[in-house]
């Protein structure tokens, strides 16, 4: 059997296999096969492919949801402020 390079631990894979997994369990799943992948895999690349390889599950299994979420534009984190916008120099 030879390794997956965009699923090397086949967590992706048993993740759609388990019955009754929540999306919290799928979220966990997620950031370890993130975590797991090689440095050279396109992550985002990697993903698409997940969701066209398992386009047969239901789209509200919770690593659909997972994936599909991991592919939506994050936005750019937003100042909280500190002491430098509040207090004049």
């Amino acid at each position: 059997m030879t390794r997956d390079p965009i699923d090397p631990t086949g967590l992706i894979r048993e993740s759609f296999r388990i019955d009754g997994i929540t999306t919290e369990e799928c979220r966990t799943i997620f950031l370890e096969w993130a975590m797991g992948i090689a440095a050279d895999v396109d992550a985002k690349a990697a993903i698409r492919t997940h969701l066209v390889t398992y386009s047969d599950m239901p789209q509200d299994h919770p690593m659909i949801v997972t994936l599909s979420a991991a592919l939506a534009d994050v936005r750019p984190p937003k100042r909280r402020g500190g002491r430098r916008a509040r207090v004049p120099e």
